[in-house]
């Protein structure tokens, strides 16, 4: 008898360690099964307490009526699978007939509550099929990135709160804007994109304004880099002629006839041959705000032509395979004219943590008003927390594993070999430091023995 329960407190304690050190092993070894068990018991009650459940047919009460037997019970959605996964559970549900998805998603929070779990997200699979995905702890409160394979132009930058990679795809959003507070972890963000772009074959072009002192350090990897609005006017302009000549090579490669299969003839770089494609251009602009700012007459026409460069590469950049990713404090209508065309041709959005509501409509204001008071909400004590969406309307919250400048760096420095070069670009260029060898010693010039 003392063997068990000595036997019972070592579990107990190992189980309260795993929880509090290691989450994730503690719910593949004791969650999953407490929570199942939880789920399954309570389904048919927190159903009918959260007001999902439907009256049972007329045909089933005119039989109750005509056997003088007792009214059938509302009848809960069914159970289709029931799945388990490194952060919870799937639960997948057949709609009864008058149900809608959008009553799950109403109810997510107090489902939550009522399965004593941390989040549970709803979405429609297809008609009248919902998927519950519900997550047992914190995922985003230490963020491990699973190993994903890498993809063209895909990369993963942060963990979604429902255990899934998060994903920025420039094939399926070209164009995206990122926004976020001091502190918040927006550059931390930026690094972990630049991270997962370096190992692809893709040009990066840079647009920091405070100095360089952001993008500078991973210049290795940089086709071009702007440290200054003068500069980075310049850089646009040269970007835009080289989407031109882009354009031409598409033109003459069309080959549009009449005995030309449809599957042949392309509209961008990506149907064209493989010798002839472009290298794929991702532009990451570091803080907007100081390309826009204004103080005389001179700084106007730049800015203008700034602007103006951008909105063109947004509107016609995705075919010649030219991404925009830009980054910012604020991206209002208070920066002048032509920034609200630009922000709406940004289709991916992601907030950061904001210092006012009116910086989180910029980004999602006419997206969802939900992800308007999510990225208000952010905790101050939890960086790299965001929300990301799209102009569908969907959002989730996510937050990016710390990747510090340094690994940042390393990364860029490995990749350096694949940097390509753009003749268009090749005037900025960043120069690069002369290397020192650490450790190396140096040869010593003969020198007369000492007496």
């Amino acid at each position: 008898m003392n063997a068990l329960w000595v036997t019972l407190v070592v579990v107990l304690a190992l189980a309260l360690v795993l929880r509090w050190r290691r989450p994730t092993w503690y719910w593949m070894t004791f969650g999953v099964t407490f929570a199942t068990i939880r789920v399954l018991i309570r389904y048919r009650s927190v159903m009918d307490a959260c007001g999902l459940t439907v009256p049972a047919s007329r045909w089933r009460l005119a039989l109750a009526r005509v056997a003088s037997r007792i009214a059938p019970e509302a009848r809960s959605p069914r159970i289709l699978r029931l799945r388990p996964t490194s952060t919870g559970l799937v639960l997948r549900l057949k709609l009864r007939p008058g149900q809608d998805a959008f009553d799950f998603s109403a109810s997510s929070d107090r489902l939550r509550h009522s399965f004593a779990l941390h989040n549970v997200v709803s979405r429609e699979i297809r008609s009248s099929v919902v998927e519950l995905r519900m997550t047992g702890y914190d995922v985003l409160k230490r963020v491990r990135m699973p190993a994903v394979p890498d993809e063209p132009l895909r990369v993963p930058v942060a963990l979604r709160e429902d255990g899934q990679v998060h994903h920025r795809d420039y094939r399926q959003v070209p164009h995206a804007l990122n926004v976020g507070a001091t502190k918040s972890g927006e550059s931390v963000y930026q690094r972990t994109l630049v991270s997962g772009l370096a190992s692809q074959n893709v040009a990066l072009v840079g647009i920091d304004c405070k100095n360089g002192v952001e993008l500078s350090p991973m210049a290795r990897r940089f086709t071009a880099l702007a440290d200054n609005p003068d500069v980075a006017a310049e850089l646009l302009a040269a970007l835009v002629q080289y989407m031109g000549r882009v354009y031409q090579v598409i033109r003459a490669e069309q080959r549009i006839s009449i005995d030309l299969p449809d599957a042949e003839i392309t509209a961008d770089i990506w149907d064209l041959p493989a010798h002839l494609r472009p290298v794929p251009v991702v532009l990451l602009v570091d803080e907007v705000a100081e390309l826009a700012l204004a103080a005389g007459k001179a700084e106007e026409a730049r800015r203008d032509q700034i602007v103006t460069d951008l909105v063109r590469l947004a509107q016609l950049g995705r075919a010649a395979g030219i991404h925009l990713e830009i980054c910012g404090q604020r991206f209002g209508s208070e920066l002048g004219k032509g920034i609200t065309m630009l922000r709406a041709q940004l289709t991916g959005r992601t907030a950061h943590r904001v210092n006012d509501e009116t910086s989180a409509n910029m980004a999602f204001g006419d997206i969802s008003p939900d992800a308007v008071l999510a990225a208000v909400q952010i905790d101050k004590d939890r960086p790299g927390t965001a929300v990301a969406g799209d102009s569908s309307g969907g959002w989730s919250r996510i937050r990016a594993p710390h990747t510090t400048l340094r690994q940042a760096v390393n990364t860029c420095n490995a990749q350096a070999h694949r940097t390509p070069s753009i003749p268009e670009l090749e005037p900025f260029r960043p120069a690069l430091p002369v290397r020192v060898l650490v450790g190396k010693v140096q040869p010593k010039t003969a020198s007369a023995p000492a007496f």
